[in-house]
């Protein structure tokens, strides 16, 4: 069934995809009440609990470039363990906090496993899947993750409709419970190799000095930045400015798990052939025509709006289904083995720096009306266009098809049936 969806065989590595699908469970029951959890068990105000958590954002910030150098020096599987037992050990701090001192204080140490996590997770899809399979890879996580996600948010509904604090507080233990359960389930993760140039004078020189990889940054940049749009942007813009009913929000979402969770395998099969920065290309443009069709949403009445916020969620995931796994893929194809959490980490600071400043920049601009935000991201997404064609004239694997060894064997009448 996985191979029809152009997913590839998960084979031996069945323990880590399902603790991919429970990390990704728990963090989806827990992040649409984690404000109001902290509401409800502490005297903070909104404020105090915004604030507490952008302060974590920003203590966490630099620690993904350290990360990678961890990766590179002891291994992927031992920084994937740790981030996800710091993790396990933040959300069992939470139920015992009742000061904004110790809400920032842990959010940081959650923050620090999710950014080890993040750190190691790209290594070892990296390890476990050949070249070429690597986007199927990513796509299929990916698509596993939103799904995922897609799950606990039903859970979380669940708690906020009851809300009370036991229910929150039983959310809090369920993602607990989800990382020590994901954490016995990533033993059986296969190590990846240390470094043998770990103590190699300018690595991280090498690594800056990487020019074409500098390029896929930015695009790494303008894509992260993207997303974001679904999570700040959209559920404000729909509820508040133009006044929509609230279940277009859940609408939107809907929309776009399904189109992940069902497509982005038939996407990646698509793919196959075509050229790597084309394809990052095409997804900017995406971008910018969902962009282009909400800019018409204030001009109609709400009957109309509502199908132009849908629809233009259907372009905008269309784009995610094209960007995501061939950015993931080219990054890890990109970046040489033995520094490859050095490379990695860059990639992580680019979702990082996107996931701390969009929030407030998003804020303002949908405070300046109901256009602005869509003309600034209209031009980040023509700047996607222009970083795409820049990357595969100075990237020689951007440059590449994207390849699909399974799809190719099958084609040559050679693929083993699937058990």
């Amino acid at each position: 069934m996985l191979h029809r969806l152009g997913f590839p065989s998960v084979g031996r590595h069945r323990r880590f995809v399902t603790a991919i699908a429970i990390d990704a469970i728990g963090s989806g029951v827990f992040m649409p009440v984690s404000m109001l959890y902290f509401l409800v068990s502490t005297d903070l105000s909104l404020v105090q609990v915004g604030a507490a958590i952008s302060l974590a954002s920003l203590v966490a910030l630099p620690t993904g470039p350290v990360i990678g150098s961890i990766v590179d020096r002891i291994g992927a599987k031992q920084v994937l363990l740790a981030g996800n037992l710091l993790q396990g050990v933040g959300f069992v701090a939470y139920l015992a906090t009742d000061s904004f001192a110790a809400v920032a204080a842990w959010t940081v140490l959650v923050t620090l496993g999710r950014t080890a996590f993040w750190g190691s997770y790209g290594n070892i899809v990296a390890a476990i899947s050949v070249p070429g399979e690597r986007e199927k890879w990513f796509g299929f996580l990916g698509a596993l993750r939103n799904i995922g996600f897609a799950l606990g948010g039903l859970v979380s509904g669940l708690a906020l409709t009851i809300g009370t604090q036991a229910a929150y507080t039983s959310v809090v233990v369920a993602n607990a419970v989800s990382f020590a359960v994901a954490f016995v389930l990533l033993l059986a993760v296969p190590a990846t190799e240390r470094s043998v140039h770990e103590r190699q004078a300018g690595s991280w020189l090498t690594v800056l000095r990487d020019g074409p990889y500098r390029v896929l940054w930015l695009a790494q940049l303008t894509f992260s930045t993207a997303m974001m749009v679904l999570n700040f942007a959209l559920p404000v813009y729909a509820t508040t400015v133009l006044g929509l009913p609230g279940w277009v929000t859940g609408g939107v979402f809907t929309i776009n798990t399904v189109m992940v969770g069902l497509g982005q395998g038939i996407a990646v099969r698509a793919m196959t052939g075509r050229i790597r920065w084309r394809i990052m290309l095409l997804s900017n443009l995406f971008f910018a025509a969902s962009y282009f069709i909400l800019l018409g949403a204030t001009v109609v009445g709400i009957a109309v709006g509502v199908v132009v916020v849908l629809s233009a969620s259907v372009i905008y995931t269309l784009g995610e289904l094209a960007g995501g796994p061939v950015t993931s893929a080219l990054a890890a194809e990109a970046a040489p083995e033995h520094l490859r959490g050095r490379y990695l980490s860059l990639i992580q600071l680019a979702w990082n720096v996107s996931g701390t400043v969009t929030p407030l920049a998003f804020a303002w601009l949908l405070a300046r009306g109901d256009q602005p935000i869509w003309y600034v991201m209209l031009g980040l997404a023509l700047a996607g266009v222009a970083i795409a064609v820049w990357l595969g004239r100075v990237m020689p694997l951007a440059d590449a098809p994207v390849t699909n060894a399974a799809v190719e064997a099958a084609d040559d009448g050679l693929a083993a049936v699937e058990p």
